[in-house]
């Protein structure tokens, strides 16, 4: 019999995070318009970019082994009130005009190092709350909720537009306020876990958690392997990032909708696959070559799309999209059913500090190449080596990643 999958637990993290995702998409997006507004300063609007970066390399893997020894149901609703408080105090900063882009650039960096925080602990949490046999549909429903924030683009900017910026940070301090009402009432799952008290934890003993978990990596040859890939995907991703709009603005009359225009068949590639996998699961003994084809697909796709008319970049967008969600939907729901519970904050902290360090390194050398070589070709290049190191790294390690990707979860 099919265990049931809207829990109590899981419709509440669910909403939860529906309600906070959507908040932080509207004003993330408006802060961004802001900052250009007021500072009027590329070097300004570079420096608050990276200021909510930089915690996104360090903060993950550092809180890693916390998550694993301590409540992870806690900092989340901890994070999330921490948050309502912050963007309420920003709103009123604004609203009284009292703001500086010296306490904003503080602010920023701390709101990076909270959502960095919030993510290790959400993705170590978030299993324990799915039942045996149902991975793959609750991640269907993650991966296709992370495509709303997609179309909170042109609603953030016109409200930014309509309002500013201070009355949207107040209604994001309320989302979080709400969402973090929400997750108390999760049940404390997590209580077979006996977290050590203050007078037993040091920095010794933190240590040894790093260790540990750096220990379990690199032994797990096939996680090990499928970080690498990802962390290759994410230099790709930051490349196509930095490569992409930038070519339809300049290529296209009002290029930024065209880019949008496209970008909407890749959202709707995304979502309707998210359906799919709800409703229906991919044959257990074929995921890692299902895998491995999504991989190559993905990669050949957007290396070329680029250079077909607009119609053939309306297809491949949606492609893109369908695809992507399959390969998230397979990478995550294995490794998260695969990596026991106690570790699971070190390895989740690890894969977004390598993800991050991906994107970072792929938006530097894709801006530096672009200088020199066309737009176009750059991103055929990146994608064309993600190809092949899908076949390298991910074909090579088929005997380790297939135990992994190949369970019925």
């Amino acid at each position: 019999m099919q265990n049931k999958l809207w829990t109590k637990d899981f419709t509440t993290i669910t909403l939860g995070s529906v309600v906070s995702m959507l908040g932080n998409s509207i004003s993330g997006f408006a802060m961004s318009l802001f900052v250009l507004d007021y500072a009027e300063s590329t070097l300004l609007y570079a420096i608050y970019i990276f200021l909510y970066t930089l915690p996104q390399i360090a903060a993950p893997v550092i809180s890693g082994p916390l998550m694993d020894r301590f409540s992870r149901r806690r900092t989340i609703y901890t994070l999330d009130f921490c948050s309502a408080l912050l963007y309420l105090g920003l709103a009123a900063l604004i609203f009284f005009d009292a703001f500086n882009f010296g306490i904003f650039a503080v602010a920023t960096f701390i709101i990076g190092t909270v959502n960095s925080v919030y993510m290790v602990a959400f993705e170590s949490f978030y299993p324990m709350l799915i039942t045996e046999g149902n991975y793959s549909k609750a991640y269907s429903i993650s991966g296709t909720l992370q495509t709303m924030t997609f179309f909170m683009m042109p609603l953030a900017t016109l409200a930014y537009n309509a309002f500013g910026l201070a009355p949207l940070l107040a209604v994001n301090s309320v989302f979080f306020l709400t969402a973090a009402v929400f997750e108390t009432r999760i049940s404390d799952v997590e209580s077979e876990r006996k977290a050590p008290s203050e007078a037993s934890y040091s920095f010794r003993t933190y240590f040894g958690d790093m260790k540990e978990g750096v220990k379990y990596l690199t032994s797990e040859k096939g996680l090990f392997a499928v970080t690498l890939y990802f962390m290759v995907i994410s230099l790709v991703g930051g490349a196509s990032q930095v490569i992409t709009l930038p070519w339809f603005r300049g290529t296209f009359e009002n290029g930024e909708y065209t880019f949008m225009l496209v970008s909407v068949f890749s959202v709707a590639g995304r979502s309707i696959g998210g359906f799919i996998h709800y409703l229906t699961k991919l044959p257990a003994q074929k995921k890692f070559g299902i895998a491995l084809f999504v991989y190559v697909t993905i990669a050949l796709v957007e290396a070329f799309y680029l250079y077909t008319p607009l119609i053939g970049m309306m297809i491949g967008s949606f492609l893109i999209g369908i695809l992507g969600v399959t390969s998230y939907n397979i990478r995550v729901s294995a490794t998260q059913s695969y990596v026991p519970d106690h570790i699971k904050g070190r390895f989740n902290g690890a894969f977004f500090m390598l993800n991050t360090v991906g994107t970072l390194s792929g938006e530097l050398l894709a801006g530096v190449l672009s200088e020199h070589i066309p737009m176009r070709t750059t991103l055929m290049i990146f994608m064309l080596f993600s190809a092949v190191s899908a076949l390298l790294i991910v074909g090579g390690n088929k005997k380790h990643i297939a135990p992994i990707y190949n369970r019925n979860v």
